[in-house]
């Protein structure tokens, strides 16, 4: 059972916003597209600083709209709001040291989206590290040690993480040697994720409830962005235009976590719009040319803003 019921209201909605993005795009097949959307209504438990324990915030019934949310999908940088839960993880139990590296390794994980910070930081969690091909019996061991984080998240017992795959580093020109041979001849072992997957993660951190209250609200600041664009600046990635935030008001707030390549395009993000009911969207996108359209996602989001407006506050 996921951790969100549908109700006819929602599914009303999330047709609309399906089909109204259908005959904008009509180039975006239907299996082309994944989304899972929760609304919060009141009493609205996330965004408290941990102001329940997890025992009672898994009690509070969310409803939701999800399609395609079960599909397995390349989720890109996406996987990094994993690997932000397993870090503090590791910390919060003292299996690892805290340290400067590590914690600026972090923040640019999350907040540049940087490919050579999420290295560091799988390392970390894993005990293992890139290079040259390896021997048999070296290899195998080095494979259980990359799986580790697959382990720890299958442990939750969370029905959304079931057929996950978290084990691979994000790359900007592609792995090699050993990183290479673990991908697998046909990419068949390379990072998958699901829409539902996703928003359940994403939901457990702005309830507050990731590892611990106070671990959720570091997770939670440096997922926050701005709408302002003289905001971000060079050296950051640019997380809001051609995603989410892009169509959001300007006097929303939202907490957001992006991922594309050239074969995908995908967002999740929690927002907060003023007399409005919070809500978690998350939005995947694949096939070359849609990873290349920057309107799609903007256009899904601008969508459900009109949608959230027609819900009673």
């Amino acid at each position: 059972m996921t951790f969100f019921h549908q109700d006819d209201t929602l599914q009303h909605l999330g047709t609309q916003i399906l089909e109204t993005t259908w005959a904008e795009f009509p180039e975006l097949a239907r299996d082309q597209l994944a989304l899972t959307w929760i609304v919060y209504d009141p009493p609205v438990m996330v965004n408290t600083g941990g102001a329940i324990s997890a025992e009672e915030f898994w009690k509070y019934p969310v409803r939701g709209f999800s399609y395609r949310g079960i599909e397995r999908i390349y989720p890109a940088s996406i996987v990094k709001l994993f690997y932000l839960v397993a870090i503090h993880e590791w910390l919060e139990r003292e299996m690892i040291p805290e340290s400067a590296e590590l914690s600026r390794g972090i923040r640019d994980m999350i907040i540049d989206s940087s490919n050579d910070a999420t290295s560091l930081v799988v390392d970390v969690l894993t005990g293992t590290t890139s290079g040259p091909e390896l021997p048999q019996g070296p290899f195998e061991t080095w494979q259980n040690q990359r799986n580790i984080v697959n382990r720890y998240f299958s442990g939750l017992g969370w029905e959304e993480l079931n057929n996950i795959n978290v084990n691979q580093k994000t790359w900007c020109d592609g792995p090699y040697g050993r990183e290479r041979i673990f991908l697998g001849e046909m990419m068949e072992n390379r990072n998958m994720l699901t829409t539902n997957s996703v928003g359940r993660l994403l939901h457990s951190i702005i309830g507050g409830i990731a590892v611990s209250s106070q671990r959720s609200q570091e997770m939670m600041a440096l997922l926050k962005r701005s709408l302002t664009p003289m905001d971000i600046s060079p050296e950051e990635e640019d997380q809001v235009t051609g995603f989410i935030g892009e169509s959001l008001p300007s006097d929303a707030e939202f907490w957001s976590k992006a991922g594309w390549t050239t074969q995908v395009r995908h967002d999740a993000a929690y927002i907060e719009i003023p007399e409005q009911k919070p809500y978690l969207l998350v939005v995947f996108t694949e096939g070359k040319h849609n990873s290349n359209n920057q309107a799609i996602i903007p256009f899904i989001s601008q969508t459900v803003v009109k949608s959230i407006q027609q819900l009673e506050k």
